[in-house]
């Protein structure tokens, strides 16, 4: 019988999406890839195949699950197989340097950013970005890692050479200007199919001294279980009727990109000038803003899913 196959290496943030194919009654399977098998000579499954992989999945004990999820993608696809968060998806998912470069390419106004290997090159890059407040932050990213605000470069040779420094999964540190906003929060968009379904506001007056603007906390906040950070009561909202202009940029850059959900995440300057600094290709959502609002991520989601696979069955 064919179903929707789900990738992914996190049990506790596929659950939610379990539990709304179960109430539509839709069949499903899941494919955890901490580790395993491509069969390359063997012909894959029928189905939907959806894939959650995370950047983050090496501070889980699965560090090479991006990896063997990029092989399983491929085989898929060679297949023709209907797979939504392919390998474009993934490899944007696991680099920000990927991310941005698409960001850009689309139009889309992105934070002054170099990227960099070495101590010396990290603090040569700070040197250079031409700005008096920066942020480090990991290429391979998820849960916060390595992000770090600094005021002088001396602060970052400090923290480079001390025991809190933490080495990037890939080796890659960003240096990244740090933008201000006049007020405490970000907004982050999400997508199903492509398409625009709300945009949440973000509370970052708690646990965002250091960098309201980085994305990797804002995963851990939107994680509905298992490392979600302290929440209040006001923490998330989503926003009424928003309708931005960057939304239809957001939408035909995931289009060119091969992505069909997503969270994407942007913060505006004192001008009001949009940065975007986040494609979370892996997105989770909060439960208490979308009860509020009457608003479901995941059931969109899983009636997505089960379209696709009605289409493919009645083909």
């Amino acid at each position: 019988m064919t179903k929707i196959h789900i990738l992914h290496e996190n049990q506790e943030w596929t659950d939610h999406l379990i539990k709304r194919l179960e109430e539509l009654e839709l069949p499903y399977e899941q494919w955890h890839l901490d580790e395993g098998q491509v069969p390359l000579d063997e012909i894959p499954p029928e189905g939907v195949f959806y894939s959650r992989m995370s950047a983050s999945s090496h501070t889980r004990g699965h560090r090479y699950a991006p990896e063997l999820t990029e092989g399983v993608l491929s085989w898929l696809e060679e297949h023709d197989r209907t797979v939504f968060n392919g390998t474009r998806a993934l490899r944007l998912e696991v680099s920000k340097i990927n991310q941005y470069t698409a960001l850009r390419k689309a139009g889309i106004r992105v934070p002054k950013t170099t990227a960099a290997v070495g101590r010396d090159q990290i603090v040569e890059a700070a040197k250079n970005i031409g700005v008096s407040s920066f942020i480090t932050k990991h290429n391979r990213a998820g849960k916060g890692l390595g992000v770090q605000l600094f005021h002088s470069i001396e602060a970052l040779e400090t923290y480079l050479d001390g025991p809190t420094f933490d080495e990037p999964v890939d080796g890659i540190t960003l240096i990244q200007e740090y933008i201000q906003a006049p007020e405490p929060y970000i907004t982050r968009c999400e997508f199903v199919g492509g398409k625009f379904v709300y945009a949440v506001q973000v509370d970052t007056s708690e646990g965002f001294e250091l960098c309201p603007a980085d994305a990797c906390v804002i995963d851990d906040l939107f994680c509905p279980v298992g490392e979600e950070a302290p929440q209040t009561p006001m923490k998330f909202k989503v926003v009424d009727g928003f309708d931005d202009p960057i939304i239809q940029k957001y939408e035909a850059f995931l289009q060119a990109n091969q992505i069909a959900v997503a969270g994407i995440e942007f913060i505006k300057d004192a001008d009001g000038t949009i940065y975007t600094y986040d494609v979370n290709t892996n997105t989770n959502y909060n439960s208490d803003a979308e009860a509020a609002a009457g608003k479901f991520g995941m059931l969109e989601l899983a009636k997505f899913l089960g379209a696709a696979l009605e289409r493919q069955t009645v083909k």
